[in-house]
């Protein structure tokens, strides 16, 4: 019997590179990943709209957050399968103005701060990231739209009492700077952003440190984005959902030992990773059900308190079409 034909795609993550290329193959499938390239943000949005969108595709890289909503919403027209291509620690996305009032944590409370979107993914762990630091979310003023480019912001959903989009012209950077804003929480650095000179700094410069207490205090690791295949596609054959899963984490585990057996991609990237093995532990980045039980449980409940879904959704019903599988 000839294998399936699917086409995935996702942004080019290297983690992806041992699919992508074809030296891991899942078992009875012909698998095509369409990448983006070069590390393009704007690229990565197009293949995550592809995803759900195009129909030449069969599914491909995903909001974790836009899943969950799908299925507080009973919308099934997408099967999640425990693939997280993309994971980020988040105290690193934190900036304020070189001269302005945050020199610490506590001096965000009550204050400005300016955020990407509202109900992505990111901005999820970005709250929780900050009860973790002693800020509550409820406590400061927000304001949502674009990080750079001065455009109107327009919303797929709308925005609750008291929370802000930014002004037409505006951009959230450019509102940092003029002291508008008092910090900003970005995925990209934004482009006035230097690490000595400003005008734009991050609050915590050794992002490393509380990156990793907040690891060992929480056991987060944050996913952002997964895989989810097309329902019609799944239901015709729901066997792809698991072997899917297989070829990723053997991608995945391919992908680990060539970092710790050639770590030459940068001068000192082996004591990184064998810092990084120290506190996480050597699988640090998982796929798979079970080792992401807590951590999807956590995300869909930090979703729900902050109003972002209206029930809570255990990992056993995000992933239900996986498990019954």
């Amino acid at each position: 019997m000839a294998n399936l034909p699917l086409i995935l795609t996702a942004a080019d993550y290297a983690r992806m590179m041992p699919l992508a290329t074809g030296m891991v193959k899942p078992e009875g499938i012909d698998l095509t990943l369409l990448l983006g390239t070069s590390g393009s943000w704007p690229e990565r949005a197009t293949m995550l709209r592809r995803a759900l969108n195009d129909p030449v595709v069969h599914g491909g890289e995903a909001s974790m957050a836009g899943h969950l909503r799908r299925v507080e919403a009973g919308d099934e027209s997408h099967v999640a399968i425990p693939v997280f291509p993309l994971r980020n620690f988040t105290a690193r996305d934190l900036y304020v103005r070189k001269d302005g009032p945050v020199r610490a944590a506590a001096d965000l409370i009550g204050k400005r701060v300016g955020m990407y979107d509202w109900v992505a993914s990111g901005s999820i762990w970005y709250r929780h990231f900050l009860h973790f630091i002693g800020v509550d979310p409820a406590s400061l003023q927000w304001w949502i739209g674009e990080v750079d480019e001065p455009r109107i912001t327009r919303h797929t959903y709308t925005l609750p009492d008291g929370v802000h989009g930014t002004p037409p012209g505006q951009a959230l950077s450019k509102m940092l700077i003029a002291g508008e804003l008092d910090a900003l929480l970005s995925p990209p650095k934004p482009r006035e952003y230097h690490p000595l000179n400003g005008p734009i700094t991050r609050l915590f410069p050794d992002f490393r440190a509380i990156e990793r207490d907040y690891f060992r205090q929480t056991g987060m690791f944050p996913p952002q984005h997964l895989i989810v295949l097309r329902r019609p596609v799944w239901e015709a054959n729901k066997w792809i959902a698991h072997a899917l899963t297989d070829a990723f984490i053997r991608g995945n585990d391919m992908f680990d030992a060539a970092q710790r057996g050639f770590p030459y991609v940068s001068p000192w990237l082996e004591a990184e990773l064998e810092e990084t093995a120290a506190v996480m532990g050597a699988d640090f980045h998982p796929y798979g059900f079970e080792k992401n039980r807590r951590t999807i449980e956590v995300f869909a409940n930090q979703a729900y308190d902050l109003g972002i879904v209206g029930r809570r959704i255990s990992p056993e019903e995000y992933f239900a079409d996986f498990l019954a599988s």
